[in-house]
């Protein structure tokens, strides 16, 4: 298996000390020396001696944090995921904080722990350089976060059918800073399976937060099942669901979508707040119609006021299924699935949820969907829009996620009506 080699001079060896290190790796294709600013002047690390005959990049940012993150920008280029690290003992300590926050469960480190020599008085200053785990955490967030935007600002889509009295959006795809293709960039989900790290998507919901307007609020994930299990915020969390409701303020509820549909349900009555993920399993399962009669009977929400927003999601110009799959969808309407003799049939999942709410109460006027053709429209196809949306039929299984959010905004002093006028599509 191809690897990159990582010889620590920030915490680990000094550079006189390292040639030794360079020459047993001499024959090595990918050698990375950490050095860091202290290092990026010292005469010592730039003579011969030290990088003569051998392939080494430097990693010599203003911050560990940085040139770890520059690393893995380069491992990520060349597709590697083992990495062995050349440390001292307390090296391997400080640089296995900097690995939980920049690196997943993709890459594998292979420590090789070295003492430090004794005699030598650099390396025996550098042993006893000491980075809490908090430091640490805040050097990579300090440095993510004045990372510039990549493909232009954050933008949201906004349903005009939701009052003023909740902040609301769906999220694209530009103004974060992940710069994996597929993930790039305002990618909000992490996956110990992916090589994008929880610090970056961290980041990249900052921004979001910034934008939309409830930071420092965090967004509270449905915990996806692609089943229709409701939580009911105050109650035992389950393992895992693929809706909320509640009815607290500042509580920022959000619901995941790659092609599968985030789904807003707000009553501006009662005051009550919904999410929903409904994928195809999930529309079959009534994620949608069990999560207004959790609002009804929990909240004591009357159908006729809540409000249904459906955003980005895969369209049936590019979603299909098996035949068998696809006829449990003709069963809930024809008009669910177009050609339902072709060998993977194509399936309209957003008509399937409106035709399912529908028949549980709520008024057509009421859901924001592409049906709805007098309003900007807030369920463009994700797959149609590489620009726009990260979508899991178009980019395959290392896909970006976007998301629908939802929250009461506190102290709202003007009546709540159940409509207020278009408003812009795509805000900036």
């Amino acid at each position: 298996m191809s690897e990159a080699v990582l010889l620590d001079l920030i915490h680990g060896f000094c550079p006189t000390c390292c040639a030794s290190l360079l020459e047993e790796r001499a024959a090595e294709p990918r050698v990375f020396l950490l050095c860091g600013h202290d290092h990026q002047n010292n005469n010592s690390f730039t003579d011969a001696s030290v990088l003569s005959g051998s392939s080494v990049q430097v990693l010599d940012s203003s911050s560990t944090a940085e040139c770890l993150y520059r690393f893995k920008q380069i491992v990520d280029g060349l597709n590697l995921s083992l990495v062995t690290v050349l440390t001292s003992p307390q090296g391997r300590q400080v640089l296995s904080l900097y690995q939980d926050l920049l690196f997943t469960a993709v890459y594998t480190f292979d420590y090789t722990v070295k003492s430090v020599d004794s005699t030598c008085p650099s390396c025996r200053s550098l042993a006893h350089r000491d980075l809490p785990g908090e430091r640490v955490h805040e050097e990579v967030c300090a440095f993510l976060q004045q990372l510039p935007a990549l493909q232009g600002d954050v933008r949201t889509l906004a349903s005009s059918l939701i009052p003023d009295c909740f902040g609301h959006g769906f999220s694209t795809r530009t103004g974060g800073v992940s710069y994996i293709p597929t993930l790039s960039s305002l990618n909000l989900f992490s996956s110990s399976r992916r090589r994008e790290s929880g610090a970056v998507v961290q980041e990249n919901r900052r921004r979001l937060a910034l934008h939309a307007g409830f930071h420092p609020q965090p967004l509270h994930f449905v915990k996806v099942n692609h089943a229709s299990d409701v939580w009911v915020m105050g109650k035992a969390e389950p393992e895992s669901y693929d809706a909320i409701v509640t009815n607290r303020s500042e509580v920022v509820l959000a619901a995941p979508g790659a092609d599968c549909m985030p789904v807003l349900f707000a009553d501006p009555v009662s005051m009550v707040i919904g999410a929903a993920h409904a994928g195809w399993k999930g529309t079959l399962m009534g994620v949608a119609t069990a999560t207004v009669e959790a609002m009804v009977t929990e909240f004591g929400c009357q159908v006729s006021n809540i409000i249904v927003a459906i955003g980005p999601s895969v369209g049936a110009c590019c979603f299909t299924l098996g035949r068998e799959q696809a006829l449990d969808f003709h069963r809930i309407h024809p008009d669910c699935v177009p050609d339902p003799q072709s060998a993977r049939p194509h399936v309209n999942i957003r008509l399937a949820n409106r035709i399912l709410l529908e028949q549980g109460g709520i008024l057509p006027e009421h859901i924001h969907d592409d049906m709805m053709t007098d309003r900007f429209c807030v369920t463009p196809c994700t797959s149609c829009h590489p620009e726009a949306f990260f979508s899991h039929v178009r980019d395959g299984i290392n896909f970006g996620t976007q998301v629908g959010f939802l929250w009461i905004k506190k102290n709202w002093k003007t009546e709540p009506t159940l409509s207020r006028q278009d408003g812009v599509e795509l805000t900036e």
